[in-house]
């Protein structure tokens, strides 16, 4: 994945790949998004992401850095220029239904935690250097919003990485999505809404989790351009939640079309879109990863994103890019419920993120997790032909369409005799289900060859409940 994602150049176009360069990343400066004292990539590596010559990066960097943009740092790359003044753009879970869980060899339940792959030596290493250069104030009752080292840091970050178009002071450090969602279910009805429209199918917990945290949750459908905005406009809700990357559970991507839709909704009914990026850091697809859709509409989009699916739920680390509409109610309604999240984890994540630990880790969580992909889409040719994964090659889950008339609840449960865990897409549905039979699979708690196994099994139980012998596998070329 790119460093720069908001960057691309065309050989096509009636300027160099210099100038575009520059251009692209003039703008991004000027327009907040990528913010004083961000690190950009060393040459060698944007020249790789943009399949260009190393000269005509370095050429870029070289003019942009005679022009005051940017600066070299011996011993810590290329930065925005930190005297530029800060843009002044107005900003802009998962909540499984656990139950009782059995003991099986294969669980493909979506939304574990993998902590063998948590960066122990980096965490250590950040947080060992928080405690030895800690100042007192470092350690007495945090800010509310979070440490403003940490704030600093997540808006480079998000802007860099995601598109997020945002400021230090409108990032909010939470516990947790569903910290934030909690908050925010507290100080809409301040502003005048009381009902949160949210996806169908989607997590039915956390609609629960909605409706006692004082707001009426509002199912839309979904189909494959992502959540019907033409049924939001409906639904008499101002308020959405929507996972606009990698909707759950279908794993389809919000289009284009209806995020333009989606955002002159908000415009029109003076109404709010929550944009949970809960995987957005996973994406394996060749063509360019869509950014966040605040990126459209800062002042009608909170952002949220987690630490919970690239370290460890356990760190309860979230954040919230906040519009300035809702900036003080949030504040308010959280001085009357919280003290803030833990400081000396904040110092920790923004030494990860500072020092560059965060980004050499992504890299390394994104090739495994993208080779196991890999291996679940090959075991699903080979041992569920019949079957067809949704949606783009993203995220950390994959949504499997059964055919037709398949009998989903016999499939998980002969599964289960087989010691395989898996959940139907109909357990994510609060009315009964518009679209046909389906598994919910989670691929990345499992080895490679765990998920080759799980997947054969799951085939021998799918010709089970049709009533025919399983397929032979299909001959690998």
């Amino acid at each position: 994945m790119s460093w720069l994602p908001s960057i691309e150049v065309s050989r096509a176009a009636g300027e160099s790949l210099t100038a575009q360069i520059q251009r692209v990343l003039k703008r991004e400066i000027a327009e907040g998004v990528l913010h004083p004292g961000t690190r950009l990539p060393p040459s060698r590596r944007l020249a790789d992401d943009l399949d260009v010559s190393r000269s005509v990066v370095v050429e870029a960097y070289g003019q942009l850095i005679a022009e005051g943009y940017l600066e070299a740092v011996q011993g810590s790359g290329t930065r925005v220029a930190r005297h530029l003044a800060p843009a002044s753009a107005a900003v802009v879970p998962t909540l499984l239904d656990e139950g009782r869980v059995p003991t099986v060899r294969w669980d493909l339940r979506s939304g574990r935690a993998n902590a063998s792959h948590f960066p122990y030596r980096e965490w250590l290493a950040g947080y060992q250097r928080v405690l030895q250069t800690a100042r007192q104030g470092d350690l007495d009752y945090p800010p509310l919003s979070g440490v403003p080292r940490l704030r600093e840091e997540l808006a480079r970050h998000l802007g860099r990485l995601r598109g997020v178009r945002t400021a230090p002071g409108r990032v909010m450090v939470v516990s947790g999505f569903a910290h934030g969602l909690g908050l925010l279910c507290a100080a809409l009805p301040g502003l005048g809404i009381g009902e949160l429209a949210m996806e169908e199918p989607g997590l039915l917990r956390q609609r629960e989790f909605v409706l006692e945290a004082g707001m009426r949750p509002r199912g839309v459908p979904v189909d494959d351009d992502g959540l019907d905005v033409d049924a939001l406009a409906r639904s008499g809700a101002r308020a959405v939640l929507v996972t606009p990357f990698h909707q759950f559970p279908t794993g389809v991507a919000l289009s284009a079309e209806r995020r333009a839709a989606l955002v002159r909704w908000a415009r029109d009914v003076d109404g709010y879109v929550i944009e949970d990026d809960y995987d957005g850091d996973f994406w394996f697809e060749r063509r360019s990863r869509p950014l966040a859709l605040q990126r459209h509409a800062q002042d009608r989009v909170v952002y949220a994103g987690t630490a919970s699916k690239t370290l460890v739920p356990g760190l309860r680390l979230g954040w919230l890019a906040v519009p300035d509409p809702l900036l003080a109610p949030l504040e308010r309604v959280r001085a009357r419920r919280d003290l803030g999240s833990d400081s000396l984890t904040q110092f920790a994540f923004a030494e990860l993120l500072d020092s560059g630990a965060y980004d050499r880790h992504m890299r390394r969580l994104r090739g495994r997790y993208r080779s196991r992909r890999d291996t679940l889409v090959e075991a699903v040719r080979r041992f569920l032909p019949q079957a067809r994964l949704g949606g783009p090659a993203a995220g950390l889950h994959a949504y499997l369409r059964l055919p037709r008339g398949t009998d989903e609840a016999a499939l998980v449960a002969a599964a289960l005799r087989r010691s395989v865990l898996v959940r139907g897409g109909r357990d994510f549905h609060g009315r009964p289900p518009g679209t046909g039979p389906a598994l919910v699979l989670g691929y990345t708690a499992l080895p490679r060859s765990g998920l080759t196994e799980a997947v054969r099994v799951l085939g021998t139980a799918y010709a089970e409940v049709a009533g025919r012998r399983a397929p032979a596998p299909a001959r690998i070329a």
